[in-house]
């Protein structure tokens, strides 16, 4: 999914667990008041205050400038994920085009390994030899 510059990705890695955050809401975890499992085993955690924490995190981002905002959502792991495996992606079809353009350069001999400069400069060198076998 491919956020613009403006949009903020709601799932990004919270510097706490979950957990932590919703009985922390409740007084609970770090010797303060009732501990997680107690808060759990009385119910004093609602769902209400999971959807609360989300919209405090919302609101937390909404102070963030557009950069601090998009380095945020670029340090998530799935992001990142994401955008190697589109990077993979679009080095293997630069590769397979500098294969293709190989094929079509006469050298000798032809299946001598060149690199993609090479490619590029025997490339350049064909085309005016070409140009210039169509001009005479």
């Amino acid at each position: 999914m491919m956020l613009n510059s403006d949009q903020t990705e709601i799932d990004l890695q919270p510097t706490h667990s979950e957990t932590e955050s919703v009985f922390s809401d409740c007084g609970g975890g770090g010797g303060r008041g009732v501990g997680v499992e107690e808060a759990g085993a009385l119910g004093l955690c609602s769902q209400s205050r999971v959807v609360e924490s989300g919209e405090t995190m919302k609101k937390d981002l909404q102070h963030l400038t557009r950069e601090e905002r998009r380095r945020r959502r670029r340090a998530t792991a799935k992001y990142r994920t994401a955008h190697a495996t589109r990077e993979r992606i679009r080095v293997e079809a630069f590769n397979m085009a500098f294969a293709e353009l190989r094929k079509l350069l006469p050298t000798l001999p032809p299946d001598k390994k060149l690199s993609k400069i090479e490619i590029l400069r025997l490339a350049i060198c064909y085309i005016s030899y070409l140009n210039h076998v169509l001009d005479v």
